[in-house]
């Protein structure tokens, strides 16, 4: 105790001299120094310094085991504290303070509930003492209670495990590895696990006991003969004591697949019927295989023997047998059978599991089967040569066969309907049936029917002629820009000639004047081009002759062709290096082509014809308008109107009076009488009561056809809104008309002239009942 309390010491000696020299140097005042703390102190040197906290409460270690029944509080130490005071009270703070663990007055710490180690396995808490008054007599200090633990958890297996292995593996080779857990204290006994297989195939596995680690013990594994093994493995804890709890869990096993095993055919002899017109590449037989190895380790090697290998292959299909294929095709009446021994060997892992009893060759007899076939052509496709323009009798031959036994006849055709070339059905010989022109087509394709009779079995074949050229196309003479200078002396060159040739042919082109009388020259180069000269110059603007020269080409062929052209030349101003500077214009002929007199006679033609039908059109209406006036016969025409009239007060909204005239010897009149007149729409809807005249009804009608047609044809005048037509009904019927245009409103002979009497507001109706007679009429 003493010691301590010196070592005590000497600590606050050392920190208030630090205290001090700290003040100073900061130059703060001594008091306010004093007032800091040691770890403010600390905080502002530069260097760390260390120093002792004087400590008061003396620890012993706490522990509390798990899962330990409390029915009373349940003591597990005592807090003590080097300063003693008897009348002390004693307080805890923190983790479970006042809840699962509490304080008496003495110090004394209790645990009320039982605890779990693996939900807290610590618990943090604060001890301070006070005195009676509730000074404080220590400091807080801090201190822990540890859970300690107990084997209460059994281990777990939190996964599944499978595991898989090849047979025929070494021994110790790794399977799989397995891991559990267990919840309790991985620093005890009680969550040291370990491991070991306890049921199933245990005699070809074996487990790490630490590890887990699965591994084979032996190398006899054999897939074909188990392929899957289940082991048991169980994890205890405590060490694997017989006290420690345990789980277990199930781990399967598969064997996989190696080439352990030689395929086998499942027959020693394969016999097949092939006829004799199969197609190359294609498949004739399967030559079926064995293997107990999965299909991914079956691997044959496929051999035949002898010469027949030419002629057939043997392929493997997906299955990994053998397909027999054609590689050539068959002919009945040279080979009917084959013969030959197919062997198979496979790379496997030595040795195998049925060296002994695998069958590794295979008899294969082939009967070749005869089938009536199409002809076969002698070559596969045929070209010939033809020259052009000229009938050619023998181009060549096809030739074709019956490959049976019969031999029958074959009968030759081509085709193409439109070809040039034509077959003689029996011999198979080509000709031509009119003179081909290279220059137009070079090439003529077609096909050649062969076909057997009576049977009626045909082939195909392909025909190329080949088009020769001869020399049958003149030569075409090229001269661009040809022109004289005003200042060119003679001999002088104007330009160079060339010519091109359509025939595929060498050729040596040559030039010459056409005519003698002429002012220019060739020279010929050699090369197939020619200068142009002038003879003798020079020359002037002011000249109207325009000069031409004609030039004859020839290409030197066999037969040689010819041809003469007119060169124009132009005349010009030239500078010194002979570059033109102005160029005299060429006369041109001005003519019209015949395509063009065609179009401008075809123009003149539809417009007499359009003249002819608008006046046929125009004396149509007249003769129309002409017999409408002579006809005394009226149709009335309804208009229907989607508006409402003003009633008896609008006398404005339609204008109808000029819908009507006066009818008096068929004519229209003027009524000499200045007076005003009543509405005409009155007299029209109250005619006389003597009878009216026939001849108004056709009066009228040919009236309105006249103002008809001067509104059309007035192109001055704006349009009639609307325009009404009255006629009269029913002339052809027995009941006679029912307009009211022919009779009175009431059918009586009353005189309503008083209505004039009544008033302006009647003065309407007056106009339309009051006037009597067809006195007053209105010319439109």
């Amino acid at each position: 105790m003493m010691a301590w309390l010196q070592q005590w010491t000497t600590g606050l000696m050392a920190t208030m001299a630090l205290t001090v020299i700290t003040a100073q140097d900061s130059g703060l005042p001594g008091v306010e120094r004093e007032n800091l703390g040691p770890a403010d102190i600390v905080k502002k040197e530069s260097h760390p310094v260390l120093f002792r906290q004087k400590r008061g409460w003396i620890w012993n270690s706490l522990y509390v085991e798990e899962e330990k029944p409390v029915v009373t509080p349940l003591k597990i130490g005592r807090l003590k504290s080097d300063k003693s005071n008897p009348g002390g009270v004693f307080k805890i703070e923190g983790e479970g303070a006042n809840d699962i663990f509490i304080v008496d007055n003495k110090g004394d710490l209790f645990v009320t509930k039982s605890l779990d180690r693996e939900k807290k396995n610590a618990y943090h808490l604060t001890a301070m003492m006070s005195d009676a008054y509730g000074n404080r007599i220590e400091n807080p200090g801090e201190f822990v209670v540890q859970v300690t633990d107990i084997n209460d958890n059994t281990p777990v297996f939190t996964q599944s495990y499978n595991g898989s292995i090849e047979e025929r593996s070494r021994i110790g080779k790794i399977v799989v590895e397995v891991k559990a857990t267990d919840a309790d204290d991985p620093t005890t006994a009680n969550a040291e696990l370990r491991y070991s297989l306890t049921h199933g195939d245990i005699s070809a596995f074996e487990i790490d006991s630490i590890t887990g680690v699965i591994s084979c013990k032996i190398n006899t594994l054999d897939r074909e003969t188990r392929e899957e093994y289940v082991v048991v493995v169980k994890a205890q804890d405590m060490r694997g004591l017989a006290s420690g709890s345990t789980a277990t869990t199930s781990v399967t096993i598969k064997i996989t697949d190696i080439n352990d095993n030689i395929a086998s055919f499942t027959r020693t002899k394969y016999d097949l019927n092939v006829p004799e017109n199969h197609k190359v590449d294609e498949t004739i037989g399967i030559l079926e295989l064995v293997d107990k190895d999965e299909i991914q380790n079956k691997e044959p090697i496929f051999t035949i023997q002898n010469l027949n290998s030419n002629i057939f292959n043997i392929e493997p299909n997906h299955n990994k047998d053998g397909n027999l294929v054609l590689k050539e095709a068959l002919d009945f009446e040279k080979t009917n059978s084959y013969s030959f021994t197919v062997r198979m060997k496979e790379n496997v892992q030595t040795p195998a599991d049925n060296t002994n009893a695998a069958i590794t060759s295979a008899q294969v007899n082939i009967n070749v089967l005869d089938v009536d076939e199409p002809p076969i052509f002698s070559e596969d496709m045929y070209s010939f040569n033809v020259k052009e323009e000229m009938y050619v009798n023998n181009i060549g031959f096809i030739k074709a066969r019956d490959p049976d036994r019969a031999n029958k006849t074959i009968q030759f055709s081509i085709m193409q309907p439109d070809c040039p070339i034509g077959i003689n059905r029996l011999t198979g010989q080509l000709y031509t049936l009119r003179n081909l022109d290279r220059e137009d087509k070079p090439t003529h394709m077609f096909q050649v029917k062969a076909q057997e009779e009576p049977s009626g079995l045909e082939s195909v074949v392909k025909v190329n002629i080949n088009v020769q050229d001869v020399n049958d196309n003149e030569p075409e003479l090229r001269a661009d820009d040809i022109y004289i200078c005003e200042n060119d002396e003679s001999n002088t060159i104007i330009g160079t000639l060339t010519a091109t040739d359509k025939d595929d042919q060498p050729v040596a082109f040559t030039f010459s004047l056409a005519s003698e009388n002429s002012n220019f020259s060739i020279r010929n180069y050699g090369n197939g081009t020619a200068a142009l000269i002038v003879k003798q110059g020079p020359f002037s603007l002011d000249d109207p002759k325009n000069y031409k020269v004609d030039v004859r080409v020839s290409d030197g062929g066999h037969p040689s062709k010819s041809s003469v052209s007119t060169v124009s030349v132009g005349i010009c101003q030239c500078d010194p290096n002979r570059n033109r500077t102005y160029c005299k214009p060429e006369a041109r002929r001005m003519g019209v082509s015949v395509h063009a007199l065609t179009a401008i006679l075809l123009c003149i033609l539809t417009i007499l014809v359009i003249v002819i039908l608008f006046a046929m059109r125009k004396r149509y209406q007249k003769d129309s308008l002409a017999n409408m006036k002579n006809s005394g016969e009226i149709h009335e025409q309804l208009v229907t109107y989607d508006e409402e009239g003003g009633g008896e007060m609008d006398t404005n909204g339609y204008d109808v009076s000029i819908l009507t005239s006066a009818c008096h010897d068929g004519s229209l009149l003027r009524h000499q009488d200045h007076r005003p007149h009543p509405s005409l729409y009155a007299m029209v809807q109250k005619p006389p009561h003597h009878t009216q005249p026939t001849a108004c009804k056709g009066d009228m009608a040919a009236m309105i056809e006249v103002k008809k047609d001067e509104a059309d044809h007035d192109r001055d005048g704006f349009p009639y809104d609307t325009l009404h037509i009255y006629g009269y009904e029913g002339p052809e019927s027995l009941a006679g008309s029912l307009s009211s245009l022919g009779s009175s409103s009431t059918g009586s002979n009353l005189d309503y002239d008083f209505l004039n009497d009544w008033g302006p507001r009647f003065r309407t109706l007056a106009e339309l009942y009051g006037v009597d007679g067809p006195d007053y009429y209105h010319q439109y």
